[in-house]
């Protein structure tokens, strides 16, 4: 029996936050080895950050991650690190991991398969590594192996998949596997998604069982550079076995991860396996060996689990608002912003965003402790001498209602309430005068009265766009974020006024769908994430039909009559946006998912839908940066690419409409 201690950690870093990311290396370093972890792997890029973006491509950079790493260096001794940073090679930039020991350099695992999908553009700035081709790098004078290559460490045989290399088909694995690898580690940087811990368990679990290894998957946390949330969840498997799944969504610098595996035990597991054939006559030049000494370990008692809300019936629920809370949490601290302002109107998607403030700092305090959250935001002048959860909230969260004679009195207590409920500092402004004198101007100018007959639209974003000035003011006066609160729905179809209810800094619920939101809002309502408590005052905003509130108040407007009934509005997007289906081919699954309605409304719907979509591109273009929660984003910087000219499928509309005339 050959035990050996691993470890795998999980990093909240920054790009090009060189003194910061170093910092919290060596921390977790340390904190492994106090732990007697003899194998530490850390996440993808962690040296330079994984979110460069274009800054990959300086020089500059590329010689920093290289000093910086020379300086990990000396906290290696009596352990083995992988670290991720990016080298270039023959006017190559290659996303390499390196490992080290003993205080030095061993060599540099290159990534094989680069991310070029969703929100991932490695391609742009990276080169894929070819299988088996090995070669060497002069580092400061010095010449390390960099390529496929495997490490025996000490009579240990370590190997590299990072990150998307274990998502496709022809996984490194396999041949690492063949060239009898005892362990395969994972730095990854994995952004987070609905759902998505559940395959990363699948691939480390299978990996290691038809690998026959034990396989540490590390994973940054946090929100590193600003659209994208990592939600850690370490994984160590062994023969197919979980030994240990770590902690998401943590507040904190860093979470490590630990177990202690039986390298012999997956030895005899390959050798009983009549499937496996090994490489018996391996090339010699692929392994690059190194002296060390693993220290005595005891057997690990129990496997690590994860938190008891990952079991909850709720669980997207429980994960939008941990996801959103540690994006907002971060966002906040890393741009240096002294708290946040929401325009509240007393309808759902400002509620939501209000809500999502309150639930980041009781989760943040939560974990960390009063004085670990305040220290965390030490800078926030305001915060000194808070001394509870409340005042926290109560300090750093603004909320402003602004009425307009076409607001009424029930979203205008169901704002009050909920700022109150949270502990939110809570103004309120009438700005209807303003709305007034800006339409009395535009009318003397142009001649004639501006009516609701026939200037609907320009009569209702102008009270959006007036509320604008005043929300920004208090942000710019308290040195605060201002939120946006569009949501993905919206978005699709261009329901929200420019420089008006868009106005902000950061929108973090323009990712989800206003169906998944109004469930999510009755759910805090009555239950709420697992280890806090549920806003009862939201009953005031669940029980409204949500409306824009821009038109007179006789006339009842809602956003489903504006538009069509939520649930449809978003079935149509998935169908059309995600799955790039024609309108035909969306009436037709629509038939079927809403036989409730008719054929010729189902295709009024559907056929105002691409209308609106192509229309309101630019208004996408525009919106403020959001947070990527799924797959069916929306944001064309990150995501979804459109044209913002097009012809708009007038030929597929019209086959469309023939189609309904022929039912």
């Amino acid at each position: 029996m050959k035990l050996v201690k691993v470890a795998a950690a999980a990093l909240n870093q920054t790009p090009l936050d060189w003194e910061g990311n170093q910092r919290r290396i060596l921390d977790t370093i340390a904190a492994a080895r106090r732990e007697r972890v003899s194998i530490l792997c850390l996440p993808e890029l962690c040296v330079s950050g994984y979110g460069c973006e274009d800054a990959f491509l300086s020089r500059g950079v590329q010689e920093m991650a290289l000093r910086c790493l020379h300086e990990l260096l000396p906290a290696t001794n009596g352990i083995i690190v992988s670290a991720g940073l990016p080298l270039l090679r023959h006017n190559a930039l290659f996303n390499t991991a390196c490992l080290m020991a003993d205080g030095r350099i061993l060599g540099f695992a290159a990534k094989r398969f680069l991310a070029g999908d969703g929100i991932h553009y490695e391609p742009r700035w990276f080169k894929a590594w070819p299988a088996r081709q090995r070669a060497q790098i002069e580092v400061d004078g010095t010449r390390f192996p960099i390529g496929d290559y495997h490490f025996d460490c000490g009579g240990v045989k370590v190997g590299f998949e990072i990150c998307e290399d274990a998502w496709v088909a022809n996984r490194p694995g396999a041949a690492l596997a063949r060239r009898g690898v005892d362990i395969i580690l994972n730095p990854s940087a994995s952004h987070f998604a609905f759902g998505k811990l559940e395959v990363r368990k699948r691939f480390v679990l299978e990996g290691s069982r038809a690998f026959g290894v034990s396989y540490v998957y590390a994973n940054l946390l946090g929100n590193e550079s600003g659209r994208i949330i990592y939600d850690g969840g370490c994984l160590i498997a062994s023969g197919g076995r979980m030994q240990a799944v770590g902690p998401r969504f943590s507040f904190a610098d860093a979470q490590l991860t630990t177990a202690v595996i039986d390298v012999d035990a997956t030895r005899i597991g390959e050798a009983r396996t009549a499937s496996f054939e090994p490489e018996v006559t391996t090339e010699v030049d692929d392994c690059v060996a190194a002296e060390f000494v693993y220290p005595d370990v005891e057997p690990a008692t129990a496997p690590q689990q994860q938190a008891a809300w990952e079991a909850s019936p709720s669980i997207k629920e429980e994960e939008f608002a941990r996801a959103i809370s540690v994006a907002l949490f971060d966002y906040l601290r890393k741009s240096r912003s002294a708290g946040f302002v929401v325009s509240l109107s007393g309808g759902a998607d400002s509620a939501a965003v209000t809500c999502l403030v309150a639930i980041a700092i009781e989760l943040a305090a939560s974990e960390l402790g009063l004085s670990g959250c305040l220290e965390r935001l030490s800078y926030i002048g305001r915060l000194r001498g808070a001394g509870s959860t409340a005042e926290i909230v109560q300090r750093l969260l603004t909320c402003v209602y602004q009425s307009t004679e076409n607001s009424s009195d029930t979203t205008r207590g169901a704002a009050r309430r909920v700022a109150e409920a949270i502990g939110a500092d809570f103004l309120e402004f009438e700005v209807d005068k303003l709305v007034k004198d800006y339409v009395a101007m535009v009318s003397r100018a142009v001649g004639r009265e501006l009516t609701w007959a026939h200037d609907d639209i320009a009569l209702q974003n102008i009270q959006a766009r007036v509320r604008a000035p005043g929300v920004w003011m208090v942000a710019n006066l308290r040195n605060a974020l201002l939120l946006s609160t569009s949501n993905r729905s919206e978005a699709a179809v261009g329901y929200a006024t420019m420089d008006g209810d868009t106005s902000g800094g950061l929108s973090p619920i323009a990712g989800i769908d206003k169906a998944f939101l109004r469930q999510w809002l009755r759910w805090l309502e009555t239950s709420g994430p697992h280890g806090l408590h549920p806003i009862s005052a939201l009953a005031a905003v669940n029980r409204q039909q949500p409306t824009a509130e821009l038109r007179p108040l006789a006339s009842a407007q809602t956003d489903e009559q504006d538009l069509m009934p939520y649930d449809l509005l978003d079935a149509v997007e998935r169908a059309a946006i995600r799955d790039k289906h024609t309108p035909l081919e969306v009436f037709r699954l629509m038939r079927v998912q809403f036989a409730q309605y008719t054929p010729p409304q189902l295709g009024l719907w559907i056929e105002r839908f691409f209308r609106l979509w192509c229309r309101n591109q630019w208004k996408r273009e525009r919106y403020a940066p959001s947070f990527h929660v799924d797959d069916e984003n929306l944001d064309p910087k990150t995501w979804c690419r459109f044209p913002i000219l097009s012809g708009g499928f007038e030929r597929e509309l019209a086959e469309l409409r023939a189609y309904v005339s022929a039912q």
